[in-house]
């Protein structure tokens, strides 16, 4: 950032032989011929420096400096007074006008150079110093964790909720060492990758930065979204750590909701309906034995109907309140899960295998048998609806490596491109609107199944399938609890 320097001289000569000596030192340059121009100057401008003549007529330089000094907007603004006059008393009554410092006529060009490089770095290391001083006052009772980071990513300065999130000394005069994303990864994983690998830059699109802590036995996930506000100078910038664990918790509640009700509760509600509306219809030409089947028909639908919302109830419940390690799904069950969620979406071909024992009954994933449902529904609903013919081949494998769950679905649908794949996980993402035109996005659902999975500690890729059309998404979660 240039520095602006106002030069105030009556006389012109004078003006052009300061305007020679720092020329071409990367200063912009400003002029005044008098003191009521030079006030007017400084008050536009605002400028880093002041080089003012001291013998002008109507105003000298002493009443110009007094004037300025009075001025709140223009007090911290360094003056320097250039003089012809060398006496004691001359330059004590600059210092009482609020002079920082002295030139005299005629000067050293090489002096000027000097003292003008010297104090701009000052004046503009004081302002920083201010400045942050300011910044340090509000956000030290901020609710969001505030950084100051360096452009080798080397934390500055943390505010008290910074600190806290990332398990800082709450101590601020104490130095941190290692980077901002040392200590982010001692807690949390940074997710989505694609969204880090240019860290500390700031993002070219709205994509989110995430920290999530994964869930324990003693503690619920957390999430923090990582923003990159503003670069303070050319080697500091401001960060921004806002906790939204509650947003994405009731994002998740909303999604769940909509897609539990979307699948469970459609068919037993269009049967019912369906019933009734023949009943009242055609309820004059139908025989007693007629009505009987239909109104038992209808009455079973209410009943599952009912079942299928309490059900509904009862999982939101579940996934409202159950704490860390109380919900695991047998990888047995997977089977069964799978077998439903391709009825419900009238999925042709589904195969499933499982490998390195992992049929096992005693062996669990720290998730429920609900959460699983939703997240192989989710993700099986994606290959059927983004199939160029909406009727994907999917095969399904699980296996067990060492203490983890591997679960990869393949499908026979589209080829993404590198960037597409990468970027699956993120919100609302749109992976193709390709071939008609008409394809949603991948949207909200995909994110989802991201963070119930990364809140368990476990991870998500998606990758194109080799030498055929299609690709494989693959879930990594890792073992609940192994039994002998």
């Amino acid at each position: 950032m240039k520095h602006t320097i106002l030069i105030v001289d009556d006389e012109e000569i004078m003006r052009d032989i300061i305007e020679g000596s720092l020329a071409g030192r990367g200063y912009n340059l400003a002029f005044a011929a008098n003191g009521a121009e030079a006030l007017a100057k400084a008050s536009e401008l605002t400028p880093d420096l002041i080089l003012l003549d001291v013998m002008m007529p109507d105003m000298n330089g002493f009443e110009v400096c007094r004037h300025l000094r009075e001025d709140p907007r223009l007090a911290e603004v360094p003056v320097i007074i250039i003089t012809a006059l060398g006496d004691r008393e001359s330059r004590l009554r600059g210092i009482n006008a609020g002079a920082d410092d002295f030139l005299n006529k005629p000067f050293d060009i090489v002096e000027l150079q000097a003292r003008v490089q010297t104090i701009t770095r000052l004046n503009r290391y004081r302002r920083l110093l201010t400045e942050r001083n300011k910044f340090e006052r509000v956000v030290n009772q901020a609710k969001d964790g505030y950084l100051m980071l360096s452009q080798n990513d080397h934390i500055l300065y943390a505010n008290p909720q910074a600190r806290l999130y990332l398990g800082l000394s709450t101590d601020n005069q104490e130095p941190v060492s290692g980077t901002f994303l040392d200590w982010a990864r001692k807690q949390y994983r940074c997710e989505p990758a694609v969204t880090w690998a240019t860290w500390p830059q700031p993002l070219t699109e709205e994509s989110p930065r995430y920290l999530v802590r994964p869930e324990s036995s003693t503690a619920v996930s957390s999430w923090l979204q990582a923003d990159h506000l503003m670069e303070i100078s050319s080697q500091e910038y401001l960060v921004r750590l806002h906790d939204i664990t509650a947003t994405v918790m009731n994002q998740r509640l909303m999604w769940s909701f909509h897609e539990q009700v979307s699948h469970k509760l459609r068919t037993p509600l269009a049967k019912l309906t369906g019933f009734l509306r023949v009943l009242k219809e055609d309820k004059a030409t139908l025989s007693d034995a007629d009505k009987d089947v239909i109104i038992n028909t209808a009455d079973k639908s209410a009943q599952q109907l009912q079942e299928e919302i309490l059900s509904v109830f009862e999982y939101m419940d579940l996934l409202d309140k159950t704490k860390p390690g109380q919900a695991h799904c047998s990888l047995t069950k997977i089977l069964k899960i799978i077998t439903q969620v391709k009825s419900d979406l009238k999925i042709d071909t589904i195969d499933v295998s499982y490998k390195n024992n992992a049929a096992g009954d005693n062996i669990y994933m720290p998730i429920s048998c609900q959460v699983m449902e939703l997240i192989l529904w989710e993700t099986l609903q994606n290959a059927q609806k983004f199939h160029p013919k909406g009727s994907p081949v999917i095969e399904i494998v699980v296996s067990c490596i060492a203490n983890e769950v591997h679960i990869q679905i393949s499908d026979d649908g589209l080829t993404l491109a590198p960037d597409q794949l990468e970027k699956m996980w993120v919100p609302y993402y749109q992976a193709e609107k390709g071939f008609s035109g008409q394809v949603p996005g991948m949207g909200l659902g995909l994110s989802v199944v991201a963070s119930l999975i990364w809140d368990v500690d476990g991870t998500c890729r998606s990758y194109n399938r080799e030498n055929e059309p299609g690709i494989v998404v693959e879930l990594t979660l890792p073992l609940a609890c192994k039994a002998a």
